[in-house]
């Protein structure tokens, strides 16, 4: 069995902090049969099985084990895509059309051949990070998805009734904090933001109230086949709102409260139950903001928090499936 990680090139990358790359590493260092697979180079074909180039890589991790001191690839070569070989998805979001055409690609290749694409391409189609948080009524964020101005008045009406002072209006397919503004309701030109938000990123804006708690911080739960591996707290910066580390953001070892914790493990079990192995949750407040199921990521932060590597504990539940 090989793995072939399907990753954006190198440059684009973190090589620092890398989930993928960090991955990659562990796996290869249990003894797996590991490799890297670009962009440039995946390609289907319909009247034979794939054979991809693909490259042999080595690297080094710094003396915590997680965080990484290099990565390079050293040697190309072609591989067939067998039916025992694992492809792991990858690549970065935005979930666009580029996004959307390497998923029917993937999706493709493993009824071609048999193989696994972790997480599943049609599951990755079928789950939007953000709508799927919405899961739980009771517990999720009261949120307004759409582009309809008539409906966001009333949505505002709704929100101004319970309370709520502020918004956050952020995109309903991308990450990493991009595009995400914090709006008072008293803003006068607050439907002119809305609105530009709208055509400057082509549909639906998601709007929801602000939760004030951020400021003591964001859980970030990984988990892997339906069980929690790791939780950090995120503690933004000094009057900032975004706990997010890339921008600056603190974090810590956290366990989940158990309210909290009760959500996560009912929708990592429900997706997982449908396919799905490998999620984040973003926990903010009383309930779950987001679920990272393209490409979740923060494993170095987390292994580096829980002081141990959360890539070996991956690994042998792949392996633990694949013998059973």
């Amino acid at each position: 069995m090989a793995h072939i990680f399907f990753i954006d090139p190198l440059e684009k990358l973190n090589i620092k902090k890398d989930s993928t790359l960090m991955m990659a590493l562990s796996f290869q260092s249990r003894g797996a049969d590991c490799y890297i697979l670009f962009e440039k180079d995946f390609f289907i074909t319909n009247h034979a099985k794939p054979n991809l180039e693909m490259y042999k890589f080595e690297g080094k991790f710094k003396e915590d084990g997680c965080y990484l001191e290099n990565f390079k690839v050293t040697k190309s070569l072609t591989k067939e895509v067998t039916p025992n070989d694992i492809i792991h998805m990858r690549i970065d979001p935005p979930y666009d059309t580029r996004y959307q055409r390497y998923l029917w690609m993937l999706d493709f290749i493993q009824n071609q051949v048999g193989c696994e694409v972790l997480n599943s391409p049609l599951k990755i189609m079928k789950y939007n990070e953000k709508l799927v948080a919405y899961k739980d009524l009771s517990h999720s964020i009261h949120s307004f998805v759409g582009s309809s101005v008539s409906a966001f008045e009333k949505f505002i009406k709704d929100v101004k009734r319970e309370g709520v002072t502020d918004l956050i209006l952020k995109p309903l397919d991308l990450y990493s904090g991009i595009g995400v503004e914090k709006v008072s309701l008293d803003e006068e030109t607050i439907i002119e933001i809305f609105l530009k938000k709208v055509n400057d990123f082509q549909g639906a804006i998601v709007a929801q109230p602000f939760v004030k708690e951020v400021s003591d911080g964001e859980y970030r739960a990984i988990y892997f086949d339906g069980v929690e591996i790791g939780t950090i707290i995120k503690k933004p910066k000094k009057g900032e709102f975004l706990a997010n580390i890339a921008q600056g953001a603190e974090f810590e070892k956290k366990e989940l409260p158990s309210k909290l914790k009760e959500q996560c493990d009912q929708i990592a079990k429900d997706l997982y139950e449908d396919g799905t192995r490998f999620l984040a949750f973003d926990v903010l407040g009383e309930g779950v903001n987001e679920v990272n199921i393209t490409c979740p990521g923060l494993l170095v932060e987390v292994s580096y928090a829980c002081k141990k590597n959360l890539c070996f504990t991956i690994f042998d539940a792949i392996e633990s499936k694949q013998l059973s």
